[in-house]
C-alpha cells in the first residue's frame, strides 16, 4: 500500500490532555500574548516545546495512534481566540505530507522517530511558469525543533525512519476553525 500525503482534517481537541501538555500550552499561551513578529515568536515557542520533547507524559496512548492510509493529526489545542493550536503528528514508516506551506508560523518537534524533510522556493520557470527549486534537506530527531515563517515556507515532510514518529506542531492559527495548518499545495514541476 502507497501511503496518502492527503492532509487529514483536523477535529476539537480530545477532552484529556496531560499535565505536562497543560503545562505547556500555558507556556506558549505566554510567548503568544506578547505580540511579538511572527519569527521570533517562533523562535521562543520552540525554546518551550523543546524540553518537553520525548517526555513520556506529553500525549496520552490515544494521541499516539497513527493511521495505515495516511500521518495522522491529533488536534491536542486550539486556543479559543485563535491565536494558537498544537497538533500531533503520528506517521507511520514512508508517510509524508504533499508540497506546501503554511497560513501562519509554525514551530515543529519531533517527539519519537525521525523525519525528513525537503524545503523549496519558487523560481522562475520556462516560459515564464513558476517551479520548485530543493534549498535544503533536513533530517530532525527526536528533540530536534524547527520553526518558520511565511513567506518561504515551502516544504515536504516524511517519516525516514522504520518505526513511527510522532511531531507536535504548534501554528499560529486556530487549525480547527480553518480545516488545516496549509495555505496552498503546491504541484508544480520540482527540480
Amino acid at each position: 500500500m502507497t501511503p496518502s500525503t492527503a492532509s487529514p482534517a483536523p477535529s476539537r481537541p480530545a477532552a484529556r490532555v496531560t499535565a505536562r501538555m497543560a503545562a505547556l500550552v500555558s507556556e506558549i499561551r505566554a510567548v503568544v500574548d506578547r505580540g511579538l513578529a511572527p519569527d521570533l515568536t517562533a523562535y521562543l515557542v520552540g525554546e518551550r516545546l523543546s524540553p518537553h520533547l520525548g517526555a513520556p507524559d506529553l500525549l496520552t496512548a490515544e494521541q499516539r495512534v497513527g493511521d495505515p492510509e495516511r500521518y495522522r493529526q491529533h488536534v491536542l489545542h486550539a486556543e479559543p481566540d485563535g491565536s494558537f493550536s498544537v497538533v500531533a503528528l503520528v506517521w507511520l514508516p514512508g508517510q509524508q505530507t504533499a508540497i506546501h506551506d503554511h497560513v501562519s508560523w509554525c514551530v515543529a518537534g519531533v517527539h519519537q522517530g525521525e523525519e525528513s524533510e525537503r524545503r523549496y522556493r519558487l523560481a522562475p520557470g520556462a516560459g515564464g511558469a513558476a517551479r520548485l527549486v530543493p534549498t535544503e534537506d533536513v533530517v530532525n530527531g527526536p528533540g530536534d525543533v524547527c520553526g518558520f515563517a511565511p513567506p518561504g515556507d515551502i516544504h515536504r515532510v516524511r517519516n525516514s525512519c522504520s518505526s513511527t514518529a510522532i511531531s507536535l506542531h504548534v501554528y499560529g492559527a486556530d487549525v480547527v476553525r480553518l480545516g488545516s495548518s496549509v495555505r496552498r499545495v503546491y504541484t508544480l514541476p520540482a527540480d
